[in-house]
């Protein structure tokens, strides 16, 4: 069984990772769910499903809570404030829009993400990003006995 521990160790792996859209390599390129997938890989297993191509607007072009909608069918939904390390947690960049951001909690008050024109890092988890916090998801199959 997979443990939060072992999540943000996976995670952490991938610090200095360059973001590439929709790139899912370790030490090549990722993107903030190319990220969520590889941990996936590491500490789950195999994906679920294939992510087909998307672009970098396709939040605003459909306007739906597709990211949000996708991690239901696949991750165990939580309360955003009782969110720990190891989850993974989505944002908006402004109110009424749809979450179309997403990285793990590493700590109280750190994430991990990748993020546009940067490498994959490990940051605050600051007054900035709590604002735009809209949901949190933990990995399936945690081992309850672990933290």
């Amino acid at each position: 069984m997979p443990t939060r521990a072992a999540i943000v160790a996976a995670a952490r792996s991938w610090r200095g990772t360059p973001y590439r859209h929709q790139a899912s390599l370790q030490g090549i390129g990722c993107d903030c769910l190319g990220l969520v997938r590889g941990v996936w890989r590491q500490v789950i297993g195999p994906e679920p499903v294939f992510v087909p191509p998307y672009t970098p607007d396709w939040a605003e072009a459909h306007g739906r809570e597709t990211l949000a909608e996708a991690a239901r069918r696949h991750l165990v939904e939580l309360d955003p404030r009782e969110a720990l390390p190891g989850d993974v947690v989505l944002f908006r960049w402004r109110e009424g829009f749809p979450a179309k951001h997403c990285a793990i909690l590493t700590g109280p008050a750190t994430l991990i993400h990748a993020h546009d024109g940067a490498a994959v890092a490990e940051v605050a988890f600051a007054p900035w990003w709590r604002r735009r916090l809209a949901h949190a998801f933990a990995y399936p199959h945690l081992d309850p006995e672990t933290p």
